[in-house]
């Protein structure tokens, strides 16, 4: 059984910005221009390593895949209730 994770919406909003930004960077063809991409999703990368969350000692190594499991679990929810 996996622990129970409890993350600031924020950070989860974060994280499925950087989901999403990593979606669509995977789907520009090569040339296509990348660069605005890849700087939201450096920018983005930031703002996820230094949220106040993670200043607790577990920090990142207890919580990164759970974090972006609740991202991409949020995204669903939210794709089928539309």
């Amino acid at each position: 059984m996996r622990p129970s994770f409890r993350f600031p919406d924020d950070l989860v909003a974060l994280q499925e910005a950087w989901l999403r930004t990593y979606d669509e960077l995977a789907q520009v063809p090569a040339g296509g221009g990348t660069t605005a991409l890849r700087r939201r999703l450096i920018a983005l990368s930031g703002r996820l390593y230094a949220h106040p969350h993670w200043a607790a000692p577990a920090g990142w190594r207890a919580g990164g895949v759970e974090l972006r499991r609740a991202a991409r679990s949020r995204s669903r929810a939210g794709r089928e209730a539309a």
